[in-house]
């Protein structure tokens, strides 16, 4: 029944359902995609052992993907337009989780810019800020200081 030098891949999606995918360990990523969902590569997510294989040129081999593994499958419901955004996060800058651009990509630079306005007042108008204030605008320049190096830092 096992024909030597395929490995079955048990492809499991969202619903519970699972296919059995047979491939050779030589096979890359962007092959599994093409041969099992054809038309759709772009759209299907593949997660082995909580990673996506976003490199489509990696073997099957150099993932460690073996006899009888299973690879979560994910199909997005995105557009056509948004697909290609996945495989070139790097030269992308700071900005790397592509986000659409909504209120929230805004958030992070226009709080950036408030509190880079409350330390121009604090140091030409010292004379307005009572020592609590600028106690707050410290602490608050630390949160947000730590809350976009998590948001930017991954």
């Amino acid at each position: 029944d096992a024909c030597p030098g395929l490995i079955k891949i048990r492809l499991k999606f969202l619903n519970d359902t699972e296919e059995v995918a047979v491939a050779r360990p030589e096979d890359t990523v962007g092959i599994l995609k093409s041969k099992y969902f054809p038309g759709q590569e772009s759209q299907m997510k593949l997660i082995y052992r909580g990673q996506l294989l976003q490199d489509q040129a990696r073997t099957l081999r150099s993932l460690r993907i073996t006899d009888n593994c299973v690879i979560h499958c994910h199909r997005s419901r995105g557009t056509g337009a948004a697909a290609p955004a996945l495989p070139e996060p790097g030269p992308a800058g700071p900005a790397a989780p592509a986000l659409p651009l909504g209120g929230g990509t805004l958030m992070v630079p226009t709080v950036m810019v408030v509190l880079a306005l409350g330390w121009y007042f604090r140091i030409n108008y010292r004379q307005l800020f009572t020592a609590p204030a600028t106690v707050s605008l410290i602490g608050v320049t630390v949160l947000v200081t730590f809350l976009a190096f998590g948001l930017y830092g991954q």
